[in-house]
């Protein structure tokens, strides 16, 4: 069963019980200093009004059907994630994972931070999930790739299901023989996993959404069926869609009305229940 909470996050964490979490993966905004947003929009055939050119040179009209951004801006953006990570050390099961995914402009500065909550023996993986999209500067070397550190709450004591990992294909496979090609190999701590293309079906048109592949594998490795996962930055939901696929539990928090609208119509197939935070647990 999943639950998505509109609320304060730091709020809601403080009403969950102690070691209650199997799992925990959060994608905060990245104090990027911009206005984060994406547009949706549909085409229709239109030979005369067209704005865009298609498929053997029909012609396209543009309709935007709406918008949802944030202001990614933080004047103290440890000061605003230090108690939230706090709370989900709290709230993290003895044997539990937890996952923050960031960029190259706050990711040391997270580390550092994460080493003082878990203890520096905690840090497992810094994983570099790796892509190719977009538009490259020609003033330094592109950024095309975001960092996902992984902690566990006892490095003695998590779990971590090698043989669930989804294998890769050999760079030269005619140098590994047949058999080890047609397996694959299993990845390192560089994900090569494409962004949510504006054309996929897995599209929610919600900003900064992450794909599912990526999601699904951390779920897949680091937990079990049944398990109770936790995102108290759900934004697109894109964990409890993991979570729902592969038998978990989970537990989304937010307090964007754009992502609650997004999760309601993403998850409703899976029975995720609704709830508004009134400061006393739901």
């Amino acid at each position: 069963m999943g639950k998505i909470i509109f609320g304060e996050n730091l709020a809601v964490l403080k009403t969950l019980a102690g070691e209650s979490v199997d799992l925990i993966y959060i994608d905060p905004p990245f104090n990027t200093g911009k206005r984060q947003q994406r547009t949706q929009i549909k085409t229709v055939h239109d030979e005369a009004g067209g704005d865009r050119t298609g498929f053997q040179g029909k012609r396209y009209r543009t309709i935007k059907l709406g918008s949802t951004g944030y202001d990614d801006v933080f004047d103290d953006f440890l000061g605003f994630l230090a108690p939230r990570l706090e709370q989900a050390f709290r709230v993290l099961k003895p044997n539990g994972s937890f996952f923050l995914h960031i960029d190259y402009r706050e990711v040391h500065y997270c580390k550092v931070l994460l080493d003082q909550i878990f203890g520096r023996p905690a840090f497992m993986n810094e994983i570099i999930w790796a892509y190719d999209y977009g538009g490259r500067t020609k003033r330094k070397w592109p950024a095309k790739h975001d960092n996902i550190l992984w902690y566990a709450k006892d490095p003695q004591n998590y779990t971590f299901h090698y043989d669930e990992m989804d294998r890769i294909p050999y760079m030269a496979p005619g140098l590994v023989g047949k058999e080890k090609a047609a397996r694959g190999k299993t990845p390192t701590d560089v994900w090569w996993h494409t962004i949510v293309s504006p054309n996929s079906k897995e599209k929610t048109g919600y900003a900064t959404q992450k794909p599912l592949g990526v999601l699904r594998r951390i779920v897949k490795v680091h937990s079990n069926p049944g398990d109770v996962l936790l995102d108290f930055f759900a934004g697109s939901g894109t964990l409890g869609e993991a979570a729902a696929l592969l038998g978990r539990d989970f537990i989304l928090v937010d307090n964007n009305p754009d992502a609650i609208a997004v999760m309601r119509r993403r998850l409703a197939q899976y029975g995720a229940e609704v709830v508004v935070f009134d400061g006393e647990g739901g």
